[in-house]
């Protein structure tokens, strides 16, 4: 018989724990050895590699919320069934922003001009491309609408899922009327916000700021679908776990089958705009646009370059074309643990050849910071999954996602 309440069990806590021992040890000995290093290289890949994971994992795990009130806006019910495993996932979302703003902060405060260049005054008032962008790109402006971006995602975030705790009670008509209505403002309050800085803004400084003279206008929306493709495969991974462990008992093939369009469909979109930033600045061959491909393809990134490539489009394409593959739990944890590893590669390489441009590794410390936010999505989700009943068991569309057919 599923169960409807999760627990936590032994052999969740000791791979959190496991995960969670690793990279804390990384973290510190990343601090000793290269925060603290004389060497300017060392303490670049030390911020670059901190903001590279901060970010990523930021953006996966606010997914979640964007897919929840996506699906509300769209009166959607199929996803009932599993709703309370992003809600669980979006719950990680103040602490990742908490996270991403230290990052942040350590950066700007401790100079690291090797990762934003803009912060440079003097290199600024010398360079008539930063000195035209420095309304936006300075200390201030980045933070405060960084401050006011996560602000947002979290509160908005967690009016949803106070929401979502309603659903655990019966509601009459008008109270089930009520209930869709301030769901429905709600969710359309998180879109406008999402779209105003994911969709547009939040991108531009935290990552293209990078490379400051090089700009590319479907930037926010590479950036937005390579996130919430492996925020999907995170669902997936989840939806899956539970399952296996007698879980979730409404949940079926065909919500899985429906997981795996999404994983489908936003791996063949991000493929779309990757070709289409790349094609039209290799037509135009106009040396302030190539700068950015330049060292990714022909330098020391050219394995990662392709990489990224086979792991988010290929392997995913060819596998998840068919129906079965779609309904099949091993497949879709390998596709959903490929996908997410993947797009911590392509993030890799939005961050790493501006930085430490040719001098990149993947080492100890990479991985070490990978396990370290592991093992906290496993430790907070799996505590955000303890606080209530895997299914809204009142929730006017519970009904329509039991008995959802595709």
């Amino acid at each position: 018989m599923s169960k409807q309440q999760f627990e936590i069990s032994a052999g969740y806590k000791k791979w959190t724990n496991a995960l969670l021992g690793v990279g804390a040890l990384a973290l510190v000995l990343g601090f000793i050895f290269l925060a603290m290093s004389k060497e300017e290289l060392a303490q670049t890949r030390f911020w670059a590699v901190l903001l590279q994971n901060s970010v990523f994992f930021l953006l996966v795990v606010n997914a979640s919320m964007f897919f929840i009130c996506v699906t509300t806006l769209a009166m959607g019910g199929w996803q009932m069934a599993f709703r309370r495993v992003p809600e669980a996932i979006s719950s990680l979302v103040p602490v990742f922003s908490i996270l991403a703003l230290l990052v942040f902060l350590g950066i700007i405060f401790t100079g690291q001009y090797n990762i934003y260049h803009w912060l440079d005054k003097e290199h600024v008032e010398h360079d008539p491309i930063l000195k035209g962008k420095s309304a936006i790109l300075n200390p201030t402006f980045f933070l405060v609408w960084t401050v006011i971006s996560l602000f947002l995602w979290s509160w908005v975030g967690s009016k949803m899922r106070q929401l979502s705790s309603k659903a655990d009670e019966k509601m009459n008509k008008e109270e089930s009327k009520k209930y869709i209505w301030n769901n429905t403002v709600w969710a359309a309050t998180f879109i406008v916000c999402f779209g105003l800085t994911v969709g547009s803004t939040i991108p531009w400084l935290w990552l293209m700021s990078i490379d400051a003279h090089w700009y590319s206008t479907m930037y926010s929306w590479y950036t937005f679908v390579s996130s919430f493709v492996a925020g999907m495969s995170l669902v997936a991974l989840f939806v899956v776990y539970l399952k296996n462990h007698d879980y979730l008992e409404y949940v079926t093939e065909e919500h899985l089958h429906d997981i795996g369009k999404f994983m489908f469909a936003f791996s063949v979109f991000w493929t779309y705009l990757w070709y289409s930033q790349f094609m039209l600045i290799w037509y135009a061959n106009i040396p302030e646009e190539t700068i950015y491909f330049k060292p990714r393809m022909q330098g020391v990134y050219r394995g990662v370059f392709f990489l990224n490539l086979i792991t988010n489009f290929a392997v995913p394409f060819l596998l998840l074309m068919r129906r079965g593959a779609k309904r099949n739990y091993t497949t879709i944890t390998f596709l959903a643990v490929l996908i997410i590893l993947g797009h911590w590669v392509d993030f890799y390489q939005m961050v790493m050849p501006g930085t430490v441009h040719e001098h990149y590794v993947f080492g100890w410390f990479e991985f070490g910071i990978l396990a370290l936010y592991a093992g906290l999505i496993m430790f907070f989700v799996g505590k955000g999954l303890t606080k209530k009943p895997l299914l809204a068991k009142y929730h006017p569309f519970t009904k329509e996602s039991i008995i959802h057919h595709t």
